[in-house]
């Protein structure tokens, strides 16, 4: 049998292995969790910002029959080139687009969201989609 001084320092590793745990596994499951993060952050301000006129996720028509369904953008063009537009302001030829102009850790949630959604995967640089033309993503102001 333990005695009193033995059974609480056997407690107190315990805690303190415990704390250590808790300390570190964060950090252990901090890249998962800030890429899952990342995402769902990106398809918020997606939802918020572009959801009134295009489809935001991996189904449904767009509201606005012009506005092209996020989910295939990549058959056009890759999703990260639309980076510099989203944080320099998003320039397109349909006069009812407002333009958007976003921070660069949101402009990486939401490169990261889009790419995530894509029905067709992104073409590699310099090489255009195999399902159609390449074509040049909105220009920043």
């Amino acid at each position: 049998m333990l005695g009193k001084a033995a059974l609480g320092l056997k407690c107190g590793m315990g805690v303190a292995a415990l704390c250590a745990l808790s300390l570190a596994l964060p950090g252990l499951l901090g890249p998962l969790a800030a890429e899952k993060d990342l995402t769902g952050r990106g398809r918020v301000l997606v939802e918020q910002n572009c959801g009134r006129c295009h489809a935001p996720g991996k189904e449904g028509d767009s509201p606005h029959a012009e506005a092209r369904p996020f989910r295939t953008l990549s058959s056009k063009y890759p999703v990260e080139d639309l980076a510099e537009s989203l944080a320099e302001g998003i320039v397109s030829g349909h006069p009812e687009m407002p333009i958007f102009v976003f921070e660069p850790q949101d402009v990486a949630a939401i490169i990261d969201y889009l790419e995530s959604i894509q029905d067709v995967p992104a073409a590699a640089p310099g090489e255009a989609p195999a399902e159609a033309p390449a074509e040049t993503p909105p220009q920043a102001e």
